[in-house]
C-alpha cells in the first residue's frame, strides 16, 4: 500500500478524537450532527451505505460521503481499528480529506 497523505489526516483525526470508526459510533455522529464526511471502505456493505445515507435523510443532513479504494483490512493496518464507515467529525479535517482525495484522483488520472 502506497503512503496516502489522507490516510495519514485520518489517523491524526483519530488522534485527535475526531474521527469516528465503525458502525455505531458513525451512526451516533449523525445523530448528534457532528459528523461532516462518511467515508466507506471499498469492501464495505451496500446495506451499510444505504443506512448511513438514510439516516443523514432522516437527521436532514447534506453529508458528503466517498468510498475509497481501501478495504478494511488496509484501514486496520493503517489506523488501528477495523471499520467499514469512518465518520469524520470536524470540518477542518473533512475539507483537507476531501482535497486531497481530489488530488489523489487527479494525479492518477494523469498517469494513465
Amino acid at each position: 500500500m502506497q503512503n496516502k497523505k489522507y490516510l495519514q489526516l485520518l489517523g491524526l483525526a483519530r488522534r485527535a478524537g475526531r474521527l469516528a470508526a465503525g458502525h455505531d459510533t458513525a451512526l451516533d455522529s449523525i445523530k448528534k450532527r457532528k459528523a461532516e464526511l462518511l467515508i466507506f471502505a471499498a469492501d464495505a456493505s451496500p446495506r451499510l451505505k444505504n443506512e448511513m445515507q438514510r439516516s443523514a435523510d432522516r437527521y436532514n443532513i447534506n453529508l458528503p460521503s466517498i468510498t475509497i479504494e481501501e478495504t478494511m483490512d488496509a484501514i486496520h493496518f493503517a489506523l488501528g481499528v477495523r471499520a467499514g464507515v469512518l465518520a469524520v467529525n470536524d470540518i477542518n479535517f473533512a475539507s483537507r480529506i476531501i482535497e486531497l482525495l481530489n488530488q489523489e484522483e487527479n494525479e492518477y488520472g494523469d498517469k494513465n
